[in-house]
């Protein structure tokens, strides 16, 4: 199963740079359209691995990034920045879903494998 993820996961980062050099070089239409597979892959990653905490807590963070990140990017292009505040509740969204994992997830997983 990991090796057919893979392909996903390494389209999804062509996706993500793609909508971010479209934001950079202030293609708009490019960069809005970049947004639905951008979005799609990580969410279909996300789902994937969702059986594998690690893996489904990072996801969702990177989700939360790549959400933030679109926030961001919109409203620079359609609204003078002024979305950049909702993006930032994006982005600790992300920080707290990575936080709780390792303050609670990880470390109870790291006991029980001290266990066995």
């Amino acid at each position: 199963m990991l090796k057919s993820i893979r392909k996903f996961e390494n389209l999804h980062i062509a996706c993500w740079l793609l909508k971010d050099t479209c934001w950079v070089m202030d293609l708009r239409i490019a960069g809005m359209i970049m947004i639905l597979p951008t979005l799609f892959l990580a969410l279909f990653i996300t789902i994937k691995f969702r059986k594998i905490f690690s893996e489904l807590y990072h996801n969702l963070s990177v989700c939360f990034w790549i959400l933030a990140n679109t926030i961001w990017m919109v409203g620079e292009f359609f609204y003078n920045d002024s979305l950049r505040p909702i993006s930032i509740l994006f982005f600790i969204g992300g920080l707290i879903i990575l936080s709780f994992y390792y303050a609670f997830i990880y470390r109870k997983l790291a006991k029980f494998k001290d266990t066995r």
